[in-house]
C-alpha cells in the first residue's frame, strides 16, 4: 500500500465516523451540550470539518469550500475563512446552531473529496516542505501538519461519539 492511499484512508475513516455518529440525530440531538463548558455533537463534526478545509486550503494556496462553494451560507454564518472553532469560548459554541444531519455531512463529504484529491497529487518531497502562517514554531511540514489535522479530526470525532453516547446510550454503533 502507498502512503498516500494509506493517508486518504485515514481521512476517509474520519468521515465514515462521523456519518456514523451523525445517523438518526435530530437537529435538537446536534445542539445538546453534555455541560455547558462542552461542545455539542453539531459543533464537533462541523469545527472538524472546518479545521480540515482550511488547512488543507492553505496547503494547495486555494480558497476555502467554506467560503467558495457557500458552504458558510448553508450554516447561516459570515464567509470568514479564520472562523473555524478553534479558539471559541463556551459561549460561542452555545450559540453554533449546525443546520442538520445532511448538511454536515455533505460539507463533510465535500471537504473530505478535496483532501483525497490533494493526497493523491502529494510526492514524498512535497511532505517536507514547511507550512508557513501557522501559530507552531518551528513551521511544520506539510506531512507533519497532516498528521496533526488527522490527529485532531479522529480527536473531535471520538469526542461527537462519546457525546453521543452520553445523549443516546449504548447501541448506536454497529459492533
Amino acid at each position: 500500500m502507498k502512503w498516500q492511499k494509506l493517508m486518504a484512508d485515514s481521512f476517509d475513516q474520519v468521515q465514515a465516523e462521523a456519518e456514523r455518529v451523525l445517523n438518526g440525530l435530530t437537529r435538537d440531538d446536534l445542539l445538546k451540550q453534555p455541560h455547558p463548558d462542552s461542545n455539542s455533537i453539531g459543533w464537533l463534526v462541523w469545527h472538524l470539518t472546518r479545521v480540515q478545509d482550511s488547512s488543507v486550503a492553505q496547503f494547495m494556496g486555494e480558497e476555502q469550500l467554506w467560503v467558495k462553494d457557500g458552504w458558510h451560507a448553508k450554516f447561516n454564518r459570515k464567509p470568514d475563512p479564520k472562523d473555524t472553532g478553534s479558539g471559541h469560548t463556551s459561549r460561542q459554541v452555545a450559540a453554533f446552531r449546525a443546520p442538520n444531519t445532511k448538511t454536515l455531512e455533505e460539507y463533510l463529504r465535500a471537504v473530505s473529496e478535496r483532501t483525497r484529491k490533494y493526497i493523491g497529487g502529494l510526492s514524498a518531497t512535497d511532505l517536507d516542505k514547511k507550512v508557513e502562517g501557522t501559530p507552531f514554531q518551528p513551521p511544520p511540514s506539510v506531512g507533519v501538519y497532516m498528521v496533526m489535522i488527522l490527529s485532531d479530526n479522529l480527536q473531535h470525532v471520538g469526542q461527537a461519539g462519546y457525546a453521543r453516547g452520553l445523549l443516546k446510550g449504548k447501541g448506536w454503533q454497529p459492533f
